[in-house]
């Protein structure tokens, strides 16, 4: 079938369903949904089967419902209607909550159910609920939903239609650390995480606050600043405490960073906690299991020296493999864009956290003394993915999606190896195609391209439980001498012809046209991502029906 996927912006969820579409056979195409007239024009150049919604911020114009099916991914069960589905489920403590594939009518939310799906609700964040069980139950619904058009049937329209919900404002989130709960607080939290952030003073300030956890062993009088750790600051609720990661200030315009950056000046003499909270090393018989969970993926200069320090410190245990174990949500999408953004020099900013980057990289590929194993269980992009590369072999957990390119930032050159490591992996002409298509990739392309070595069940508990499997009979295999003894002289050869100190080099010779050279295009990016600037069209390699070319990986549109 021809699929037009329109959307407000290429967001996780449209690469997912991007993926397993192209990967069942289908012809896909892209949209920005950017005016009516836009859209009108791909579908008479494209003239799609079905439109397929999965982020819309407003209106499918009626013509377009009437000449071609509609498809909506909603984020919330049959009937539940309205923008904010997965807020109001978050903060009303729903335990069950599902995902709508639904046919777009002139009412909102309230066309014939192709399919959905029902799940259970996690203590987590409205993001990754949303990057999990909402991804996965609208594959699911989008999968079904095929199955009914190709043997020509169509859902009936509903009996009844449920009333519209209001959209969650800031005032539905207010937190007041004097009357909520830790439970409360973490709830409006959660509900706003990634966007909009909840609103509540925090040490004299006014702030929107992002990525939250317990903090359990700390109590004060509510409101009060009571420690750090890493990026995180300790603030007092009614019953204890909570860390919150990253705050933002009201205001247009504002960028959300680390809590500790924006309160400065209050944060300095706050205690420190003995250990970061979003890096810990477990070890389960000769495996060592090393976590490090950054809030969406981004890794600023002292993450990224935290993260090396971690891993020499790993390499003291007595261990016969290193497991990468990233977080369940992100396992890393390199440099910390709005770090960089809120640098009074942003060039400057680039080039520590580039190097920081690659000295992570390096610590990697310097162990010889034991296997390594990366385990993607979250998403990856740009610096991210090689810095899984690095490890002697990569699992991946079905479901993820790795951009494994850095050409959508401008015309950013990357470093982190790259161009030692993804030759090494896949070749010189995969290596090229990769770098240049731009195009997302999930885990049955990882594998044929040998990106990977091997996939993990999608289910994440499934996932982890596999992958133990997988680390024990590594480290109790009869050839492990011999592996590692393989990986050593392989290394040693490479070095050989061309030392990693030549390929970084190079790498960072054109990183530094690219932070200070006279083509601003990283900055550019770099600005519009971090400020959300609307896009104006779509990427011609996302939109062959514009290009006239077909959609294949390579392209350097």
């Amino acid at each position: 079938m021809r699929i037009l996927l329109l959307c407000h912006s290429f967001n996780s969820l449209t690469q997912r369903l991007f993926v397993e579409l192209r990967e069942r056979g289908e012809e896909v195409s892209v949209e920005f949904d950017i005016s009516d007239d836009i859209l009108r024009e791909a579908v008479a150049l494209f003239a799609p089967d079905i439109i397929l919604a999965p982020f819309l911020k407003r209106a499918i114009p009626p013509d377009v419902l009437r000449q071609t099916l509609c498809l909506v991914v909603h984020p919330g069960p049959p009937g539940d209607r309205g923008p904010s589905a997965l807020d109001w489920a978050l903060l009303e403590g729903r335990e069950e909550w599902g995902v709508t594939l639904l046919e777009a009518t002139a009412e909102l939310d309230a066309g014939p159910v192709w399919a959905f799906r029902k799940f259970a609700m996690r203590a987590a964040t409205k993001s990754s609920l949303y990057r999990h069980e909402v991804t996965r139950g609208a594959v699911q619904c989008l999968f079904e939903a095929l199955d009914l058009l190709r043997g020509d049937k169509r859902p009936a329209p509903p009996e009844r239609i449920g009333p519209m919900r209001p959209p969650c404002l800031r005032v539905d989130r207010q937190i007041d650390f004097a009357a909520d709960s830790v439970a409360d607080a973490l709830r409006k939290i959660r509900s706003a995480d990634g966007s909009p952030g909840a609103p509540a003073k925090i040490g004299g300030g006014d702030f929107l606050c992002f990525d939250a956890r317990p903090a359990p062993d700390l109590a004060g009088k509510p409101g009060e600043l009571l420690a750090r750790c890493g990026k995180a600051v300790a603030v007092a609720a009614r019953d204890g405490a909570l860390w919150i990661g990253h705050l933002r200030e009201p205001r247009v315009g504002a960028l959300k960073l680390p809590a500790t950056f924006l309160l400065s000046g209050r944060a300095e003499g706050l205690p420190e906690a003995r250990r970061r909270t979003d890096i810990h090393y477990e070890q389960v018989g000769d495996v060592g299991y090393l976590y490090f969970s950054f809030h969406n993926g981004a890794m600023g200069v002292e993450d990224c020296r935290a993260l090396q320090a971690a891993i020499v410190e790993a390499r003291q245990a007595k261990a016969r493999a290193l497991v990468l174990m990233g977080g369940s949500d992100y396992w890393s999408n390199g440099l910390h864009l709005g770090l960089i953004e809120a640098a009074a020099s942003a060039a400057d900013e680039s080039w520590r956290n580039i190097e920081a980057m690659n000295d992570c990289v390096r610590a990697l590929l310097e162990i010889e003394d034991r296997l390594v194993v990366a385990a993607l269980r979250g998403n990856a992009g740009a610096g991210g993915v090689f810095l899984a590369l690095a490890a002697d072999l990569v699992l991946m957990r079905e479901g993820v999606i790795l951009n494994p390119h850095y050409k959508d930032m401008g015309n950013l050159y990357g470093s982190e190896y790259w161009t030692y490591l993804l030759p090494r992996r896949v070749g010189a002409v995969h290596a090229r195609a990769i770098s240049q298509g731009r195009l997302p990739i999930g885990a049955q392309e990882a594998l044929r391209l040998k990106l990977i070595d091997g996939i993990l069940p999608e289910d994440p508990t499934e996932a982890v439980a596999s992958l133990h499997v997988f680390a024990q009979s590594l480290v109790a295999s009869e050839d492990f001498a011999r592996r590692l003894g393989e990986k050593n002289a392989a290394r040693t050869r490479d070095e050989a012809v061309k030392p990693l100190a030549a390929y970084r080099a190079e790498e960072l010779e054109r990183m530094r046209r690219n932070f200070w050279g006279f083509d601003p295009s990283y900055h550019v990016a770099r600005h519009n991502f971090i400020r959300k600037v609307v896009k104006s069209r779509t990427p011609l390699h996302l939109a062959p029906h514009r290009s006239a070319r077909p959609l294949r990986r390579g392209s350097t549109s």
